[in-house]
């Protein structure tokens, strides 16, 4: 299936995790791919960006319509995390949260309409079940999320008549090699891997791939129909109510 042949996709912190699959996949269809993150992606064309930076979207853009003339969708994935009381939390690491996770998406976007109303093009930005609950020492995370899935539908609301959809993926727990690191790190590994499966009704946790299929199809033009939704991939987690243990 070639959904994206001819078709110019940017996914920002694309050289791994969930980024890395989704610029696979896009690939994969198709897609001519561009990565943006700090540092080279060895397996696509990449821009070193620092998102903390609210110049580089508009640097990245320039790039890409030098490049290739063309941009028809823009993944906004790249996102930081800390862990943290609001106590024990300084207000730069507050800003900084929420400059990469929520800003910086907010100015890729502003940078890439022009090209994405000239492709009639889509934004599909990841979010989290975090912008929808909450895990604990995660309030600037759970902000930020919560922010971008708010942005999300004021696009989709103001781009529509452009023909610019925009779309948000609001994944669960996702095995990345950081999340794995987290398991491996716990007293009792295997018991805690048990535990998220527990927590799952389908008795497992996601993968990058899960999330990359949802979003080629959120980009490509089988979604024609839908936009501003926050679909969230989780595995049931949010829907099961929970016991005492």
């Amino acid at each position: 299936m070639m959904r994206y042949s001819g078709k110019v996709a940017v996914v920002t912190g694309g050289r791994s995790g969930i980024g890395q699959a989704i610029a696979q996949r896009l690939s994969e269809e198709g897609a001519r791919v561009i990565t943006t993150q700090r540092g080279a992606d060895k397996n696509f064309p990449s821009i070193s960006s620092d998102l903390r930076d609210p110049a580089a979207p508009q640097k990245v853009i320039d790039e890409i319509e030098a490049a290739y003339g063309q941009l028809d969708l823009l993944v906004n994935n790249a996102g930081i995390m800390s862990e943290q009381t609001i106590d024990e939390m300084s207000f730069e690491a507050w800003q900084e949260t929420l400059q990469v996770n929520l800003s910086a998406p907010f100015l890729f976007i502003k940078s890439a309409l022009p090209l994405l109303r000239l492709a009639k093009g889509a934004i599909v930005n990841i979010g989290s079940i975090e912008g929808l609950g909450a895990n604990p020492l995660h309030a600037a995370y759970a902000a930020s999320k919560a922010g971008l899935h708010g942005l999300t539908k004021a696009v989709a609301v103001d781009e529509g008549p452009h023909d610019v959809r925009c779309n948000a993926i609001a994944p669960g727990w996702i095995d990345t090699d950081l999340n794995l690191a987290f398991v491996k790190g716990q007293p009792h590994p295997e018991s805690f891997t048990e535990g998220l499966g527990q927590i799952h009704p389908v008795k497992r946790t996601g993968t990058p791939d899960d999330v990359a299929a949802l979003a080629a199809f959120l980009g490509s033009d089988d979604a024609a129909f839908i936009t501003g939704e926050v679909y969230r991939i989780d595995g049931g987690r949010m829907t099961k109510l929970s016991l005492p243990q």
